[in-house]
């Protein structure tokens, strides 16, 4: 509980790599609580390889993915990205790099 009266003072939240696994029951409340608290309240900003319709998997609890959904989606401004990965790209302009040396 004083994890989250922490989280609550600040002004942004940043959930970076959202979705890399299933989230269990505890972790699904506590984020429900999280973005209720944001709502209309402050900002949040997640980032996540999976695409938000894939939310659900991730979520698992349909009626608590619906209620997240909501809260971040309503007032949002989604940022997609396309093409490669920006580290995929680099790794090979650094082994192009490496092999001409």
């Amino acid at each position: 509980m004083r994890e989250l009266a922490k989280i609550e003072r600040q002004d942004v939240i940043i959930l970076d790599d959202f979705g890399l696994q299933a989230l269990d029951s505890h972790n699904r409340i506590t984020l429900l609580e999280i973005i209720e608290d944001r709502h209309n309240n402050g900002s949040i900003i997640v980032s996540s390889q999976i695409p938000v319709q894939g939310w659900y998997d991730i979520i698992v609890e349909n009626t608590i993915a619906d209620v997240i959904l909501d809260r971040l989606i309503h007032q949002s401004h989604r940022i997609e990205l396309l093409g490669e990965s920006m580290r995929k790209k680099r790794a090979i302009k650094k082994r192009l790099y490496f092999n001409y040396i």
